[in-house]
């Protein structure tokens, strides 16, 4: 790998559960400055929330959080204060119903929703806001990926990077359903279920399911098919996979983009990794043998952890901004 950071964690911290859950529990957070706060009203009648950190700066980079994240997510917040400190602005959108409300709508957030990333990206534009570079985490990652591919040409972003990125949906669906992982899938669903259950009466006559049903639901599988499939206007939870998953748009990427990957990705099986014949020649695949679901905790000392995206993510946004100013 061509640049200076480097990911190689101690041996007592490369197991790809201590990788995932180290940042959740151990993480200390970082202090952010005030937040200015931004609603997009759409057309729609619903509405997209945004955080914006120094949005007088020269280079702006959008952040978009995985499932059931938001701006408080140990790895938004940590890397918002890395690209402080490097001089960039920061803005992170929060898909609807993931800023701490409701969302209007009977519908909800998924995977491919890349048609808000757009309507926001070209939001700000207009407000002369205009975001340089994108980074999604996860699920915000895959929409990420996916809105670069639909994009193509007309992309008006210098650079991506996507972190651990569910790149066949059904892959992962089954991968999560297996093993330790259960333990994920629960936390994710049981948050997933409480939205879908405050929507009570009016959503029963779109998902057809009794709140009982639903709280019974105990895989992704059956709940994409069940829940986000008809909600979003899927024929099925295959249907909402087939469309949604990003793989199939990364060779049609003309966007600087940098996916980050770790083998070991207790979300996913490595069946979800692409071919070096599947990106575009904009796209780099850094892989790596271990570093867990959104983890890549480099380990220093037993006093300290350090954040291996934290110094990778900025730094690559700076190359590009770089090579653009180069004469």
């Amino acid at each position: 790998m061509s640049h200076s950071s480097t990911f190689n964690p101690a041996f007592w911290v490369r197991n790809k559960h201590v990788q995932t859950i180290w940042g959740a529990f151990l993480k200390k957070m970082p202090k952010l400055p005030n937040v200015e706060k931004l609603r997009i009203e759409m057309e729609d009648g619903d509405f997209i929330d945004l955080e914006l950190f120094n949005k007088t700066a020269t280079e702006k980079v959008l952040l978009l959080h995985g499932l059931e994240g938001s701006s408080e997510s140990h790895y938004i917040a940590g890397l918002t204060r890395s690209l402080l400190d490097k001089g960039f602005g920061v803005f992170v959108m929060h898909f609807r119903g993931c800023s701490g409300e409701s969302n209007r709508l009977l519908t909800s957030y998924h995977s491919g929703i890349s048609q808000d990333l757009d309507l926001v990206l070209k939001y700000l534009n207009k407000q002369h806001l205009e975001v340089d570079y994108c980074c999604g985490f996860s699920l915000g990652g895959n929409v990420l990926l996916k809105w670069l591919g639909e994009a193509q040409e007309q992309s008006t972003l210098k650079a991506a990077v996507a972190v651990s990125v569910p790149m066949l949906l059904g892959e992962c669906a089954k991968s999560i359903n297996q093993g330790f992982s259960k333990i994920y899938q629960k936390h994710l669903l049981d948050s997933l279920k409480q939205k879908t259950a405050s929507k009570y009466p009016e959503i029963e006559s779109v998902i057809k399911l009794s709140r009982d049903k639903l709280n019974q639901i105990n895989n992704f599988e059956e709940f994409d098919d069940k829940v986000t499939a008809p909600l979003n206007g899927f024929e099925s939870g295959e249907d909402y996979y087939a469309k949604c998953s990003s793989r199939q748009f990364l060779n049609k990427i003309r966007t600087p983009t940098l996916i980050i990957h770790a083998k070991d990705d207790p979300f996913m099986n490595e069946k979800v990794i692409p071919d070096r014949a599947e990106l575009s020649s904009d796209v780099e695949l850094e892989l790596h043998e271990s570093g867990g679901h959104v983890g890549f905790v480099n380990l220093a000392s037993w006093r300290g952890a350090e954040y291996y995206l934290e110094t990778r993510i900025p730094e690559y946004f700076d190359s590009i901004g770089l090579k653009n100013k180069a004469p």
